[in-house]
């Protein structure tokens, strides 16, 4: 067993900023823990906490290849959240969209699409779930 933690996801940004600026909306306390600029010339960003974070990459010039659920790939990564029904008056205040399902462990799963196209699950686990 050599698996630690999960450390973060690698997101190719059309404009960092606008991505950067939608994960703060959804994670308020996350912040920039590291940030600079690639051999490339494009500006990254090491974005959320102490355990877990978004590496940002700027590439304002490439399109979207995957579509979730139409390809072999990553159709969405789910966060575990607090508080389902703060979220949704968040994502109604800031006018995000989003859709729900049921499940019968969990209180909320709230699905949302980032700027660059990628799908979001938010989701809160019912109080007696134990994971297994």
């Amino acid at each position: 067993m050599n698996f630690t933690r999960f450390e973060h996801i690698n997101v190719a940004c059309q404009d960092i900023d606008t991505t950067k600026k939608f994960y703060q909306t959804l994670f308020p306390d996350w912040y920039v823990r590291a940030e600079g600029i690639s051999n490339e010339g494009d500006r990254w960003i090491h974005f959320g906490n102490y355990q877990f974070y978004l590496a940002l990459n700027n590439c304002p010039e490439q399109k979207r290849v995957h579509h979730i659920y139409e390809n072999i790939g990553i159709n969405h990564v789910g966060f575990v959240i607090k508080d389902g029904e703060a979220m949704q008056k968040l994502l109604d205040k800031e006018d995000i969209e989003y859709y729900t399902m049921s499940a019968p462990e969990t209180k909320h799963r709230i699905y949302v699409t980032d700027p660059d196209g990628n799908e979001i699950e938010l989701v809160e686990y019912q109080p007696d779930y134990a994971l297994k």
